[in-house]
């Protein structure tokens, strides 16, 4: 195991450099893998037991809930009620956010926002799925229970933020606002060992994630981007390549290691966009960002966005700068 690192060393190795990872960070973060580890064990075996397909409840946006997103959703509600280091969470699972009653989590300094399971939907035909999460500091005076507006803060406020991918390997990738790292589950030993230090996005690329089979829905400014990216012109690489897996976390992971941009913009039926600002835009916004990125709605920088509400919607056009500014160059 000589020149393995695992996370927990990584984050004690790099206090001085992150500020917030106090030792209740540290444990915070030690509660997210234990859930993680614990999703990514049935995952593995979902084609085993009775937990793929969806159950007969709908989540607060209307959409059926997988089987295994309730079982992800419990598995973070328990291990973050249980580590004590945050007074609530919100979950894109959950109509309202959870304040923890305890006399420990009351003391916690942070809340966790989450989408236990993105892309779960794809779990029965064997594609990559995963989870993703952010902290932030609350509000709140410590002792009280979390409020609404512990949750209720821009992108620009996320103290850390991450997402874990359950693919071919399981691999864990987070930021703290210096740098973007990547962590590999090796199962042989249990632990996230640092496979990607110092993750960059390229500028750009050949690769655009959209569902083109709503471009009659999109605006005139994604409409023209989409002509722009077939047309054929060698010196600028195209035509691109199109690739949409379906789910945010395989779609980005891609993206930000190849260069290219994911679209979920505006559309006739869904004039807000589709994706959630909390549990998922601002977290992979962050990661964006700081990998060399960028991450806009088309009017405003996703981490500017003030949130209004907890299952807020909004469009999204992000990964590589360059990219994400030739689609601007057209609204």
């Amino acid at each position: 195991m000589q020149g393995v690192k695992t996370l927990s060393e990584f984050i004690i190795e790099r206090q001085e450099d992150f500020p917030f990872a106090s030792g209740e960070f540290s444990r915070l973060m030690n509660d997210i893998v234990i859930a993680s580890k614990i999703i990514n064990r049935e995952v593995n075996k979902a084609g085993l037991v009775e937990i793929l397909g969806a159950t007969e409840n709908e989540n607060v946006q209307g959409e059926t809930q997988q089987k295994l997103d309730v079982f992800a959703d419990e598995q973070f509600i328990s291990a973050l009620q249980n580590g004590g280091e945050a007074c609530g969470i919100a979950s894109e699972e959950n109509d309202d956010f959870v304040a923890f009653d305890n006399e420990r989590s009351k003391q916690g300094k942070y809340i966790v926002v989450f989408d236990p399971l993105d892309g779960s939907s794809n779990i029965d035909v064997n594609v990559s799925i995963g989870t993703i999460f952010s902290i932030y500091r609350r509000k709140t005076e410590i002792g009280q229970k979390a409020e609404l507006k512990d949750f209720l803060q821009s992108g620009r406020e996320q103290v850390a933020a991450g997402y874990v991918i359950y693919g071919s390997s399981t691999m864990l990738v987070y930021t703290t606002g210096n740098g973007v790292n990547g962590f590999t589950l090796d199962p042989s030993i249990g632990e996230f060992c640092l496979s990607h230090p110092n993750m960059k996005c390229p500028s750009n690329g050949k690769i655009y994630s959209i569902n083109e089979g709503k471009r009659a829905e999109f605006s005139n400014a994604v409409q023209s981007y989409l002509d722009y990216v077939k047309e054929d012109d060698k010196s600028t690489k195209r035509p691109y390549a199109c690739r949409y897996i379906g789910s945010m976390v395989a779609d980005l992971h891609r993206n930000l290691l190849k260069g290219g941009i994911f679209m979920y913009p505006e559309s006739k039926s869904a004039p807000n966009g589709k994706l959630r600002l909390l549990y998922e835009c601002n977290p992979m916004g962050f990661i964006m960002e700081q990998a060399g990125g960028k991450a806009h709605s088309g009017s405003i920088n996703i981490m500017d966005i003030e949130p209004e509400s907890l299952h807020q919607r909004v469009p999204i056009l992000i990964g590589s700068t360059e990219m994400v500014d030739k689609v601007l160059s057209y609204y």
